[in-house]
């Protein structure tokens, strides 16, 4: 009852502070970017809010338990994506105005068809990394409460779009940093009380490097004891790391502060909220691995450990702390994909009208919550790794090229993305369908990033003819890279005043 409790509360504080950012939702503006008037601060507290995910809180614990120390590089991989996007695409994304990757695209390359085929891309990625944070918030209802997993799917899925559909960008910025200040509150201090409690013995079995399995204290990740530890962990990290420059509802916060100093600033911000963060997960499954080392279902290890660790009334109250900041991580996470889901579905596909992008928010929720409802025994890191693949194999290229290098085309880019939408998607879809035995091949399709980024970038590059470079690429990339941009008779602009 307490988890249940609990996980109440949070629902309803975030119904209440979404509520609360309706007064600002009046116009595709302040639906999909807010204005552009977020502070740095908030932003990157929104940022990590929404990044943190069900892969964040439940998954890498329970990965860590089932695959040894090397599943660190999870979040090694996920924080460090961040340093590309400081480096490479914050600053010039937020000078090119756009709203969205698919607007980016169209501004970039002048066609509206491969603006709709970004829009298509963002649905694939937006898909498949909403169905673990539903997933996720039916497995840990039914765990505190017991409840049928579809009552926490679908109770999920309202609360998060009736949110989002009448505050859109304010309303989750609010309620994305209120849930990180709560997720790393509720995660870290009972952690905090649990090393304490697990007695000098436990601890020393959870964090002494002797005495432990070889194979589990691998620094390495095997994926599915494959036997190819290399293999394995460069193609999480070319994933983790290139996925995040890629990821819609990433790209689209850079657009929600006044410029593009500040959009550096927010990517800085969230660096180090991620590393504070990042450290938590890591000893539910250091401690699971003592006290739950055969769960019913890995992703649940997180919830688990307070209660074989503190029986009683103690751990019941540790164990609901930890499950409203779950919880708080499923819904901050989704608000952030919905937005972005909804753009794809409304502002780039169908035409941005405010109603039509909450038509959009409606639609994509009643999909990803039909999508979540039979893939309860699917692992929430290997859905949330094909959204990385996917954004890795398409948008970074995308960006990447369409940012620093002249010479990419409509064209190029057309054909890079449908070469990695359709490697990334395709090798996903054959692990899913057949049985592959352990080794090489079942990790290069189980984690298909290291193969499909390369080719996409070649393929971009390959098929943009120099003859098919529009006369003002050289003009549109310069407004990328400058504090503001320039207009044709020289004079410099904000974008705003281009737009």
């Amino acid at each position: 009852m307490l988890g249940l409790a609990s996980i109440s509360l949070v629902l309803v504080a975030s119904v209440v502070i979404g509520v609360w950012g309706v007064r600002a939702a009046r116009s595709t503006p302040d639906f999909l970017v807010a204005s552009r008037r977020i502070v740095p601060g908030w932003n990157a507290m929104a940022i990590a809010g929404e990044y943190v995910s069900a892969a964040s809180v439940l998954g890498l614990a329970g990965l860590l338990v089932k695959n040894g120390v090397g599943a660190m590089w999870y979040g090694v991989g996920f924080t460090a994506g961040y340093v590309l996007v400081a480096a490479l695409v914050a600053g010039p994304m937020r000078r090119s105005g756009a709203y969205t990757v698919p607007d980016f695209a169209e501004y970039r390359l002048g066609s509206r068809r491969i603006r709709r085929m970004c829009g298509l891309v963002v649905l694939v990625i937006m898909l498949l990394y909403l169905i673990p944070q539903f997933k996720a918030a039916g497995v840990v209802l039914e765990l505190v409460s017991g409840v049928p997993y579809w009552v926490g799917v679908v109770g999920a899925g309202l609360v998060v779009s009736s949110t989002i559909a009448v505050g859109g960008m304010r309303s989750a910025t609010y309620v994305q940093a209120f849930h990180y200040l709560l997720k790393l509150a509720f995660i870290a201090v009972p952690a905090l009380f649990l090393i304490f409690l697990a007695g000098p013995e436990r601890r020393e079995q959870a964090f002494a490097p002797t005495g432990l399995d070889p194979d589990w204290a691998r620094p390495l990740l095997d994926l599915d004891g494959a036997g190819q530890p290399v293999l394995s962990t460069v193609s999480i990290l070319i994933a983790t790391t290139l996925g995040a420059m890629g990821l819609p509802h990433v790209v689209m916060r850079f657009h929600t502060v006044a410029g593009a100093r500040a959009a550096r600033r927010v990517a800085v911000g969230v660096i180090v909220l991620l590393g504070v963060f990042y450290l938590f997960p890591v000893v539910y499954g250091l401690l699971g691995r003592v006290v739950a080392p055969n769960p019913s279902e890995t992703d649940v290890v997180t919830v688990l450990v307070p209660g074989e660790i503190a029986p009683g009334m103690v751990g019941a109250v540790l164990t609901a702390l930890v499950a409203a900041g779950a919880f708080a991580a499923f819904l901050s996470t989704s608000s952030g994909l919905l937005l972005a889901l909804a753009g794809g579905l409304s502002h780039d596909l169908f035409g941005g009208s405010l109603s039509r992008l909450r038509a959009g928010v409606a639609a994509g929720t009643g999909l990803a919550v039909a999508l979540a409802l039979p893939a309860a025994e699917v692992d929430i890191n290997v859905l949330v790794g094909w959204a990385f693949a996917v954004a890795a194999s398409t948008f970074c290229p995308l960006l990447t090229l369409g940012i620093w290098w002249r010479g990419l085309t409509a064209g190029g880019a057309t054909a890079g993305l449908l070469v990695g939408v359709g490697t990334s998607t395709g090798a996903a879809m054959v692990t899913v369908l057949t049985d592959l035995e352990p080794g090489a091949v079942s990790v290069l399709l189980a984690q298909p990033a290291i193969w499909t980024v390369p080719l996409a970038f070649a393929t971009m590059i390959l098929a943009s003819r120099p003859a098919a470079i529009p006369e003002w690429a050289d003009e549109s990339v310069l407004r990328l890279h400058l504090p503001g941009r320039l207009s044709r008779s020289g004079e410099l602009l904000s974008p705003e005043q281009l737009r």
